[in-house]
């Protein structure tokens, strides 16, 4: 920001503050602040899901204006760890989300809103397909079932192109 023209532009200065100050939804992602365990079913083959456990940290940084998730288990056999950096645009009045993990070198980018009448954070985005190396059209639905329970399911395009669920974790806040 160039301090110089806010301090001369009260509207403009107006603007900053409003874009830089945690609303609604910076206090509802913090809901999830903590220590989760998940149950995961990855799937490779619709009816097989292959299954696993993960551990999920939630926190917020950056005075309450992101979320950062951090997640380890194992998938397919091997260990897991994966980072998320979850933000409420308040100019843009959306979701945005990015991942990474150790199972790739790309990063995942996601925007989307919540549906406070389902409970649901939706989500849609693109991921390296390594195959073809282009991006892959995805989609995520947070469900808050309630404060200690969370489920979040993934999609993408099976080897045909068609939708198909990816990965479901079902999460429950420690004790």
């Amino acid at each position: 920001m160039n301090t110089l023209l806010a301090q001369n532009d009260p509207a403009m200065m107006k603007a900053w503050t409003d874009y830089m100050t945690p609303g609604d939804m910076h206090k509802w992602m913090a809901k999830s602040n903590g220590t989760w365990n998940g149950d995961v079913k990855t799937y490779m083959d619709p009816d097989k899901p292959m299954m696993s456990k993960t551990t999920a940290n939630f926190k917020m940084i950056f005075n309450g204006l992101y979320q950062v998730s951090e997640f380890k288990g194992t998938m397919m056999g091997k260990p897991f760890e994966g980072q998320g950096l979850l933000a409420y645009d308040n100019a843009k009045q959306e979701f945005v989300d990015t991942w990474v993990d150790n199972m790739g070198s790309g990063v995942v980018v996601m925007r989307g809103e919540y549906d406070p009448a389902t409970k649901t954070l939706h989500l849609n985005g693109t991921q390296t397909d390594p195959m073809t190396k282009k991006d892959t059209t995805i989609r995520q639905d947070i469900l808050f079932v309630d404060n200690n329970t969370q489920t979040l399911t993934l999609y993408g395009p099976d080897p045909t192109g068609k939708e198909m669920k990816m990965m479901e974790i079902k999460l429950t806040k420690a004790k």
